[in-house]
């Protein structure tokens, strides 16, 4: 595809070895790098669009799968602001196909946290009666970022979050030994404390917590 290919192109002109170096290791040597920091990539991104925006309007699902499957993370990057930007409002129910495969290809922290709170959250925002169908699917997958992403994808409801299943999901996987599942669920719990901060106080008081969620969930308390 011509898009890809010029994307690529850029990404070489502009690759730097002392930046992929330190992205790299502050990634913990789990991907490829060019090298590129975030706000160049985003102007080499939008550049490559503007030069052939028809081409990703019309095939803007595969390029994103296509994007995915390369092995340096600037493609994953893209792959996943090409699909905020383009199909935001307007998703078809089967793109629940497409969101679950970059939940869980390539997973680590940086695009499972973008991908559940601009992607799956305005996914269920139009699809709202395929929440509960969705998230308990992931909640009951043995995959610990389907899990992350159950308790996560509410990040930008603040005043209408649904309150249960964020309780329920916080409360499922709080026996969780996993790093990024205790610290979801502290950070999930944080953000609903902003506009409910009762209601947030009397679920850690109630429940059994770790105690990294229990931090994460009070840090902004006295």
């Amino acid at each position: 595809m011509d898009f890809i290919r010029a994307l690529q192109d850029s990404f070489i002109e502009h690759a730097s070895h002392s930046n992929k170096c330190a992205m790299e290791a502050y990634m913990k040597h789990k991907f490829e790098f060019y090298g590129i920091k975030s706000p160049e990539r985003k102007m080499i991104l939008k550049k490559a669009i503007k030069n052939h925006k028809a081409e990703v309007f019309e095939n803007c699902r595969t390029i994103i799968k296509k994007l995915y499957l390369l092995p340096q993370r600037e493609f994953h990057y893209c792959a996943m602001e090409i699909m905020d930007e383009f199909l935001k409002k307007n998703y078809i129910l089967d793109d629940i196909g497409l969101i679950e495969f970059l939940l869980i290809t390539n997973s680590h922290w940086d695009s499972v946290d973008f991908i559940s709170k601009h992607i799956l959250g305005n996914y269920l925002l139009i699809y709202v009666n395929k929440t509960e169908e969705v998230i308990n699917n992931f909640s009951d997958s043995d995959n610990i970022w389907l899990h992350r992403s159950a308790i996560l994808y509410q990040l930008g409801y603040k005043e209408n979050t649904n309150a249960d299943i964020l309780f329920r999901e916080c409360r499922k996987h709080s026996s969780s030994n996993e790093f990024f599942i205790q610290k979801a669920i502290g950070w999930a719990l944080r953000e609903y404390a902003k506009v409910n901060p009762g209601s947030v106080l009397k679920f850690v008081k109630y429940n059994s917590l770790p105690s990294l969620s229990r931090r994460e969930a009070l840090k902004h308390f006295n």
